[in-house]
């Protein structure tokens, strides 16, 4: 990615069919290579198909249009797994390529998220989080979220996971 003034600004789009392989790849690096999720999960992580049924894609491209970081917006639907009404989103699987990380890219995509779910008339967008995932936890309470404790869960024994609201 290019700091320089004439740098193109980046921006979010949708996934593409096309940009399934590279997500699904990215996401399973950082998650389970980075050592934040077992390698069981890795297989979840890997099914960018069977979630964009389930949840908008989210994309953020470098210079050379490869896909640098993504998240999946969870506006209906159980695949969040931490919502509890119609009037909350989630996001899920926030991933951004460790060669680019520090460049805004985690930010831009959790706006974008915030925009889309405020559009869609949400009130409230919730997001669980590993214990481990410290980077991406300061990132939310700089952006406004708020720990909800009463509602962190544990998907398979041996795993916490911390749940996070901002009210819209």
């Amino acid at each position: 990615m290019s700091s320089s003034p004439d740098a193109p600004a980046l921006t979010v789009d949708s996934a593409r069919p096309d940009d399934f392989a590279r997500i699904g790849e990215l996401t399973h690096e950082v998650y389970v290579g980075g050592g934040l999720a077992s390698p069981e999960y890795g297989v979840q992580l890997r099914d960018v198909a069977g979630r964009s049924g389930r949840a908008e894609l989210l994309v953020v491209r470098d210079d050379g249009g490869r896909v640098a970081g993504s998240v999946a917006l969870v506006l209906s639907g159980d695949f969040g797994e931490i919502t509890e009404s119609d009037d909350e989103a989630a996001f899920r699987m926030l991933v951004v390529d460790p060669a680019v990380q520090g460049r805004g890219i985690g930010e831009l995509l959790v706006n974008a998220c915030l925009d889309r779910a405020r559009a869609a008339g949400k009130r409230r967008v919730v997001l669980s989080t590993d214990r481990r995932m410290t980077a991406a936890q300061r990132l939310y309470e700089r952006l406004g979220f708020t720990r909800l404790p009463e509602r962190d869960w544990h998907p398979v024994p041996g795993v916490e996971l911390l749940v996070y609201a901002l009210d819209l």
